[in-house]
């Protein structure tokens, strides 16, 4: 199937994010593809949804409690209606204008039902920063089906849609995205593979995307993932334990480390691993106003999603 035969779509969603726009907008909307370039935004009070349109793209406004990183994402794909929807956050930044053929040619030609790109660390980022995006996103592409489960274990199912294409027809067979607090991409790719469709690594194409977080912040957005966790279980249950690949990925980074950063680099696996052994295994028993001290993700704890979830 070549690319003058499907449609393609992007879903951009922002919030308060007018600065990020300049350097993740342009190399879509100029794109030979000419794909649907969508901001979904929630109320940004910068501007955001004004310049974007100001710049090609087209918008749709939602109430800020109506997101969900789930459900808003599911609203976009079905607002755009292409062959193929690729998610982006507008802070991933196009490495070239090349990118996003890259990407999909996975999809039209090699057959893949999902596609991620490399994840660069942005200029100036520190080795705790850098690191794990050169660990999870190496230079080597690769696919990863289910077949291959006893080879991937649990990192079968990495998938980011910070920047990440699906086919929406694979979307469809899994019905879509369901309401949570975030790992949409991980379990959406699971079930996918499940039922048979492969999932393409593409590391010729490059976003820069990485930031900086507090031991702190560390912790709750991996109290987070512990909670969304027991969604993708079924899964995991069928690939062996996470905490296999949690292992790998700590020695190789801290093998990567000067003898100076060490110490900090422990600290910073050691929240890591504790916001997300929290969230796993007593995450759900614990109180909301605990929840909602320890999570990342406050606007979720208000949101319409979450309060119609808990009726």
């Amino acid at each position: 199937m070549k690319n003058t035969n499907i449609s393609i779509g992007i879903a951009v969603l922002t919030y308060n994010s007018k600065h990020h726009l300049p350097h993740c907008l342009p190399p879509l909307l100029n794109s030979p593809l000419k794909p649907t370039v969508l901001v979904v935004d929630p109320d940004s009070k910068d501007g955001t949804p004004e310049f974007a349109e100001s710049l090609g793209a087209k918008v749709l406004k939602i109430p800020y409690r109506e997101f969900n990183h789930g459900l808003t994402r599911e609203k976009a794909r079905k607002v755009l209606g292409t062959d193929i929807v690729l998610f982006m956050t507008p802070d991933a930044y196009p490495k070239d204008n090349l990118f996003l053929e890259k990407l999909i040619k996975q999809i039209t030609v090699t057959g893949a039902d999902l596609a991620y790109v490399r994840q660069l660390p942005k200029q100036g980022s520190s080795p705790f920063e850098a690191l794990p995006r050169l660990i999870n996103y190496p230079e080597t592409s690769h696919v990863r089906s289910w077949n291959e489960r006893n080879k991937w274990g649990s990192f079968l199912f990495f998938f980011s849609d910070s920047c990440g294409a699906y086919r929406n027809a694979a979307l469809d067979r899994i019905g879509g995205f369901k309401e949570c607090i975030l790992g949409e991409d991980t379990l959406a790719c699971a079930k996918i593979l499940e039922q048979g469709g492969k999932v393409a690594y593409v590391a010729e194409a490059e976003v820069y995307h990485s930031h900086t977080y507090s031991l702190l912040q560390e912790f709750r957005r991996y109290f987070d993932t512990g909670l969304a966790r027991e969604d993708l279980k079924p899964y995991l249950d069928q690939v062996g334990n996470d905490s296999e690949y949690g292992r790998s990925f700590a020695k190789i980074f801290l093998k990567q480390l000067s003898w100076k950063e060490i110490p900090y680099g422990v600290v910073q696996l050691g929240m890591k691993w504790l916001g997300y052994m929290t969230g796993k295994t007593v995450g759900k028993k614990l109180p909301l106003k605990i929840k909602k001290m320890l999570s990342s993700q406050k606007f979720y704890w208000t949101s319409l999603a979450f309060e119609e979830k808990t009726r």
